[in-house]
C-alpha cells in the first residue's frame, strides 16, 4: 500500500506553527492590553453582585420586605433627582473598578527560600572574606548577609539568576586563583548546569554573579554584511561588543553582536587556531570561513588530516584551489603555498620601487585552511618523508605582507604536535566544545570571565583576538552538506552559498578524497632571485590518502 503524504502543516516543520502560535499569543496580548479597563470593570461587578448576594442570604425574612421597599425608594429617588441615574451610574462603575484592581501584594523582599539560599551562600563565603585579625568583620559566622548582598534575584525554580556582592578590601581579587576559588565556590553553591558571569570591580570591592542566556544556536550560515578582510568567527553575548549584524534565524530577521576577525596587511592578528574534541565545531568553523572567504572573492587551500571527506563539497569550485587529505599531496600543496607567498613578496617589493602599485594578483586573498595537521605529520614521520608543517613556516611569517591567512584546527590531545610557528603567528584563537578552565587559559593566554558547562552544542566555545578580552562564541551552523545527520535546512543554506563548479577543460582533476583537485592552474613562477623551483600544476602528483 503507497504511504499517504503527510499533511502540510506537519510536512512543513514546526516553523509554521510556532509562527502561528507566536501571532495569536501576540494578538492576545493587545487585545488584553485594550480591554483591560473593561476586565477590571466587569471583575468588580461580580464582586458586588457576589457580596450583594450574601448579604441577601444573610438577611433574615422578616426583615427583607422592610429591605426591598427602601431599595425601591432609593431608586425612585436617584431617578427624580436630576443627573441621578448618571450620577448613580458613574458610582457604580466606579465602585466596580475600585473593587476589581488588582490586589497581588507586591514582594517586599526574598521569601523564606530565598532567604535560607542567600544565608547558606553567605556562610560559604566566611572562610574567603574574613580574617581573624579583622575587628568588624563583613563575613563572620551568624553575621547578617544582607550587608554582603545589596542585591539579588531569583529564578521561578528559586536559584540565584544575580548577586550583588561586597567584600573587604584586605581580599586579594588581583591574583587569579584567589577569584578561581571565589567563582568555583559560587558556580557550585547557585546551581550548577548554568553559565555564570564573574565581573569584578577591583577598585569598588564589589562582584557581579550574573546568569547568562544561552547563545543561539539556530544562525545557519548564509551572507553576512561585512567588508573583505572581515570575517565572522561566531556570534557572542550583546554587552561584549559594540556592533551587530543582521542575519536570519531561521525565517525572522534579528540583530545579534558578532566576534569579527580582521585579516589583510593591517591585521594584528592575521593567522588563527582553532582547538577543540571531536564533535566541537572545528570542522563547521573551517567550512564557515572558507565559504566567506570564498564570497569575498578569495582563493582557498584546504589540507585535511582526519581524511573524513568533511570539505568534498568545496572540491571543484570556483575559487577553490585544491583540497587534500593525504601526505604526500599536503606536502606538494604546501610547498607551493611558501613559493607563492614569496613570490607575492618578491613582486610586490619590486613594484613598490618601481612606484607601481601591487600587482592584483597579490592582493588577492589567499586562504589555507588546515585541519588536523598533525596526523598527516605523523604519517608523513611513519614514511620518511618531510613534515609538512615545516613548509608553513613562510606563509606565517609573511602571509600578512602577502595576502596570505593560514588557519590550523586541531584537537586538544595533539597540540604539543605543532611546530613554534604556528603557535607564535596565530594571534586569533578559538576554543570549541566543554573544557576544563585551565585548558582553555593554555589556549587562550587567559581565563574566561564565565564558568564552562559541561555540556554544550557544537560550535559553541570561546574566542580571543591577539591581547583582547575573551569573548564566547557560537560558529554559524555550517554543516556537511552531504551528511544527511545534519539539519536539512542548514546544509541547503551551505549548498545555497557554495560557487558553481568548475568547468570542464579548466585545469579540474577528478573529484575523490584523498587526491589534489585542482580548480584552476597553480602557476607559482617565482622570480629568477628565489630560490625555490617554481611548481606547476602538471608536476603535482595524485597521491591517494592509503598509498604507500
Amino acid at each position: 500500500m503507497a504511504r499517504r503524504p503527510l499533511p502540510r502543516i506537519l510536512s512543513n516543520g514546526t516553523s509554521s506553527l510556532a509562527r502561528g502560535r507566536d501571532l495569536a499569543r501576540t494578538a492576545a496580548d493587545s487585545a488584553t492590553d485594550v480591554l483591560h479597563p473593561l476586565l477590571t470593570i466587569g471583575r468588580g461587578l461580580r464582586i458586588l453582585a457576589s457580596a450583594g448576594r450574601r448579604k441577601w442570604s444573610g438577611t433574615p425574612k422578616d426583615k427583607r420586605g422592610p429591605a426591598l421597599f427602601l431599595g425601591a425608594a432609593c431608586v425612585l429617588v436617584v431617578a427624580l433627582v436630576p443627573y441621578g441615574p448618571l450620577t448613580a451610574l458613574i458610582t457604580l462603575m466606579a465602585a466596580a473598578a475600585w473593587q476589581g484592581r488588582d490586589r497581588t501584594p507586591a514582594k517586599s523582599g526574598p521569601s523564606d527560600a530565598e532567604t535560607e539560599r542567600l544565608g547558606s551562600l553567605y556562610e560559604a563565603l566566611v572562610p574567603y572574606f574574613s580574617i581573624p585579625e579583622d575587628p568588624n568583620p563583613l563575613f563572620a559566622h551568624g553575621g547578617e548577609w544582607d550587608k554582603a548582598f545589596s542585591g539579588y534575584e531569583f529564578d521561578e525554580a528559586g536559584r540565584v539568576t544575580r548577586l550583588h556582592i561586597r567584600y573587604p578590601a584586605y581580599f586579594t581579587d588581583g591574583e587569579a586563583a584567589s577569584r578561581a576559588r571565589i567563582e568555583a565556590l559560587l558556580h557550585a553553591k547557585s546551581g550548577r548546569g548554568r553559565e555564570y558571569l564573574f565581573d569584578w570591580d577591583e577598585e569598588g570591592n564589589q562582584l557581579d554573579l550574573s546568569v547568562l542566556a544561552a547563545l543561539p544556536t539556530g544562525i545557519a550560515a548564509q551572507p553576512f554584511v561585512t567588508s573583505p578582510g572581515e570575517t565572522v568567527l561566531g556570534f557572542t553575548d550583546a554587552g561584549s561588543v559594540q556592533r551587530t549584524l543582521p542575519v536570519l534565524e531561521g525565517d525572522e530577521p534579528r540583530d545579534v553582536p558578532p566576534v569579527i576577525w580582521r585579516t589583510g596587511p593591517r591585521s594584528s592578528e592575521p593567522h588563527l587556531l582553532a582547538v577543540g574534541q571531536p564533535g566541537s565545531g572545528t570542522s563547521t568553523l573551517l567550512r564557515s570561513i572558507a565559504l566567506q572567504a570564498l564570497q569575498h572573492g578569495g582563493d582557498v587551500l584546504v589540507v585535511e588530516g582526519g581524511g573524513s571527506g568533511e570539505y568534498a563539497c568545496l572540491s571543484g569550485r570556483t575559487g577553490v584551489l585544491a583540497v587534500e587529505c593525504g601526505p604526500a599531496g599536503a606536502l606538494a600543496i604546501l610547498e607551493w603555498a611558501a613559493q607563492e607567498t614569496e613570490r607575492r613578496l618578491i613582486a610586490t617589493h619590486r613594484a613598490r620601487e618601481a612606484g607601481r602599485p601591487a600587482p592584483q594578483d597579490t592582493r588577492r586573498p589567499l586562504w589555507i585552511l588546515l585541519d588536523q595537521p598533525t596526523v598527516l605529520a605523523h604519517l608523513a614521520a611513519a614514511e620518511g618523508a618531510p613534515d609538512p608543517l615545516a613548509q608553513l613556516q613562510v606563509p606565517l611569517r609573511h602571509g600578512r605582507a602577502a595576502n596570505v591567512t593560514v588557519v590550523v584546527a586541531e584537537q586538544h590531545d595533539h597540540l604539543e604536535l605543532l611546530n613554534d610557528a604556528v603557535w607564535q603567528h596565530t594571534r586569533a584563537r578559538v576554543v570549541l566544545g566543554p573544557a576544563p578552565v585551565q585548558q582553555i587559559a593554555d589556549v587562550l593566554g587567559l581565563p574566561p570571565h564565565t564558568t564552562p558547562p559541561a555540556r554544550v552544542p557544537p560550535g559553541r566555545g570561546y574566542a580571543r583576538l591577539g591581547t583582547g578580552p575573551v569573548h564566547r562564541l557560537q560558529v554559524p551552523a555550517t554543516p556537511d552538506p552531504y551528511d544527511d545527520s545534519t539539519h536539512p535546512a542548514h546544509r541547503q543554506a551551505v549548498l545555497e552559498l557554495l560557487p558553481g563548479r568548475q568547468q570542464a577543460g579548466a585545469g579540474a582533476a577528478p573529484d575523490r578524497v584523498g587526491h589534489v583537485t585542482l580548480t584552476k592552474p597553480l602557476q607559482a613562477q617565482p622570480p629568477a632571485q628565489a630560490q625555490a623551483p617554481a611548481i606547476d600544476a602538471s608536476e603535482i602528483p595524485e597521491v591517494s590518502a592509503d598509498a604507500p
